[in-house]
């Protein structure tokens, strides 16, 4: 039986949006193999990601990656203590080529089939790559998502406080498609930015100075079409300064959040150490610095996955699947594909 093996090893596969993602971890902490197709090219004219290519997409490659993972770690399917699947949140479609083809592993290889919350996947990822305790404060920021949570442990999340409108990676992505500065918006704009004159242009902050630990990015995006709409001529510095003056809006607006995130999670968990940043949007350097800064005044110590697990990859989701097998969790084979579902409703039960 796998649950007799002397190394546990677990299969997560991610395919939750624009990533086809296969990867193998065992139980002490290693990454056996990783790999991730990103497509890119596919949705790179549309501007954005198209739910049903990227569907179609997952289809023609999972297997094909499943197969290499396996191959690069040097092991078969009788290797394995679990498989583990992204089950949602996320693009309904590529979720289900994702879950069904998981499904199929469990069932033929008498394997235990665990549907990991693709949240959870990137709140969990920390304690892979570093000596992350619960509990902990987590700003987990992305393409859909920006919350702040306090993580009590596995399937335990108190949400402090989240987005009433745009999520903070939606909004690079928009700005970057009104600026015309290329897909995917995030890193580029980011890349642009680095370039400009993050004081030429003075773009509201959200929601700063207001009690609580919500965010809002629906205004400043706002804010940045009415500068680009009054421009006589937009110059490629002007996109840059464009794209500093926003960022630096964003990461404002972050900080003036977490402040009172912070003052919460000491009153409320006094033992806990850590400050956590995870999501598409932790690869930007500019946000980790802002992040490493606070952590410093507060006394918290702070920690990131590698940028290359910040993005949607199968390691987090082979380590989620992980810290739950290594509870005894596991799923039946009639769970149910969800495009919403959000933290607070999972359990470790």
């Amino acid at each position: 039986m796998s649950s007799e093996k002397a190394e546990k090893i677990v299969l997560g596969i991610e395919s939750s949006c624009d990533e086809t993602a296969c990867a193998l971890v065992n139980d002490k902490r290693e990454i056996l193999s990783s790999v991730v197709w990103s497509q890119y090219d596919e949705h790179r004219r549309f501007g954005g990601v198209v739910p049903e290519i990227a569907a179609r997409a997952h289809l023609e490659k999972c297997d094909l990656l499943i197969k290499e993972a396996m191959d690069k770690a040097g092991k078969r399917f009788e290797d394995l203590s679990a498989v583990a699947v992204a089950g949602g949140p996320g693009l309904i479609g590529g979720v289900l080529v994702g879950v069904m083809t998981a499904k199929t592993i469990a069932l033929c290889h008498h394997l235990p089939f665990i549907a990991v919350n693709h949240l959870e996947g990137h709140a969990l990822t920390a304690r892979l790559t570093s000596p992350v305790q619960f509990p902990y404060l987590l700003l987990l920021t992305s393409g859909g998502h920006c919350q702040l949570l306090i993580v009590e442990g596995v399937g335990k999340y108190r949400r402090l406080g989240g987005t009433i409108d745009d999520s903070a990676g939606e909004a690079f992505d928009k700005v970057a498609k009104m600026l015309e500065v290329g897909y995917p918006g995030g890193p580029n704009v980011e890349k642009r930015a680095k370039e400009g004159d993050e004081k030429r242009f003075h773009f509201p902050v959200p929601m700063k100075g207001r009690a609580g630990c919500d965010f809002s990015f629906s205004g400043l995006k706002t804010a940045v079409r009415m500068c680009i709409e009054h421009q006589e001529e937009l110059t490629e510095q002007t996109k840059s300064d464009i794209c500093a003056s926003f960022q630096k809006a964003v990461i404002a607006q972050m900080s003036d959040r977490l402040d009172h995130a912070i003052e919460i999670f000491k009153d409320v968990c006094p033992t806990g150490k850590d400050l956590v940043v995870a999501g598409g949007v932790a690869a930007n350097q500019s946000v980790r610095n802002m992040l490493e800064e606070k952590a410093k005044k507060t006394g918290l110590i702070f920690s990131a996955p590698p940028i290359k697990l910040c993005t949607d990859n199968g390691v987090m989701i082979a380590w989620a699947g992980m810290e739950r097998h290594l509870l005894g969790l596991s799923d039946s084979l009639d769970f149910r594909a969800r495009p919403r579902w959000p933290l607070t409703e999972l359990s470790a039960k």
